[in-house]
């Protein structure tokens, strides 16, 4: 359906024919004419035509322009159909673990042992795609925690963030109790949805202000639900001599975070148990919201511009070469 946005400018379609009804041409009494009596003695050329035979085109062409202009900066817009915007009301918030233990190469991609990281990255992604009617967040913390990304239904741009996350970019160590602390501080702008945080880490706390008690405490105070995801195949202490960094995946804390604030705790041995995690992070039940509407528009105003723009040159050069 064309709608017009400005459609009042199309009444100064007869513009040109008021000015030229109010700006009379001068009179014949004013005008001077040269004679000449030899003109008939001057040999004729049969070959050039009549300009008056093409000033009808320059005047069609102006005309036609002047349409075009006007149709142009009523700016036309083409409304499609009505589509339904899926909206479940989730406020889901992702928290990555950027700590340097993070790099250990423990994880199977195809043929290929990936780091944790890039393990995380490749399952969350994938996650993050199928995210449709939810806002995401992503927080990514090490010796602090960082808000890489407010919440927002651009499901893109969260990805593209999230591949661009980098080992120890946040720091070595590891503060959960600073991510769920930012995590609720950020949900709670939200009131009218589900909150929730997936928490995704291969160590135990050991940097940060807030103490892992007291944010899951808030949390659950707060109706944050916290489902977290211990990352690592194996479970030993990783101990990196060049960083001289220790991390070791602190279970029973995880457990007791989810189990506080009414979530889960999840072990994620490989990429297939990360598949299998999100597939059940998929299964939770949304808050039943308003469906919103849209329609998509698409502007049109650059095509009679464009046309007026090609028929005003048009009229001007037969006009030059008529008179």
């Amino acid at each position: 359906m064309l709608e017009w946005q400005w459609a009042w400018v199309l009444l100064l379609l007869p513009l040109p024919i008021l000015a030229w009804w109010l700006l009379k041409p001068a009179s014949k009494q004013d005008s001077v004419a040269l004679k000449v009596p030899f003109l008939e003695d001057l040999p004729q050329t049969k070959d050039i035509p009549n300009p008056r035979d093409w000033r009808w085109v320059a005047r069609l062409s102006l005309i036609v322009a002047w349409c075009s202009l006007l149709a142009g900066l009523a700016r036309p817009v083409m409304v499609g159909e009505l589509v339904q915007l899926p909206v479940s009301g989730r406020n889901l918030m992702l928290a990555v673990d950027l700590s340097l233990s993070m790099q250990e190469q423990d994880y199977q991609l195809g043929n290929q042992m990936v780091d944790r990281l890039t393990a995380t990255k490749f399952v969350a992604g994938e996650f993050i795609e199928r995210r449709v009617g939810d806002r995401i967040g992503l927080i990514l913390f090490g010796d602090q925690a960082y808000l890489q990304a407010p919440l927002t239904f651009d499901r893109k741009t969260v990805r593209k963030l999230l591949d661009e996350s980098a080992l120890g970019l946040a720091g070595r160590n590891t503060a959960i109790g600073d991510a769920i602390g930012l995590a609720l501080k950020r949900l709670n702008d939200q009131p009218d949805a589900e909150h929730i945080l997936v928490l995704m880490t291969d160590g135990e706390n050991t940097a940060g202000v807030v103490s892992v008690d007291d944010a899951a405490q808030m949390a659950a105070k707060n109706g944050l639900k916290i489902y977290t995801v211990g990352i690592g195949a194996q479970r030993r202490t990783n101990i990196d001599f060049f960083s001289q960094s220790r991390s070791s995946l602190d279970e029973e804390t995880l457990l007791k975070i989810a189990e506080m604030t009414g979530g889960r705790y999840y072990r994620a041995t490989d990429t297939e148990t990360f598949r299998k995690i999100y597939a059940q992070l998929d299964e939770l039940e949304p808050i039943e919201r308003k469906q919103q509407q849209w329609r998509p528009r698409t502007d049109l105003f650059y095509w009679p511009l464009s046309a007026a723009l090609l028929f005003g040159l048009l009229g001007v050069l037969i006009r030059e070469r008529s008179e």
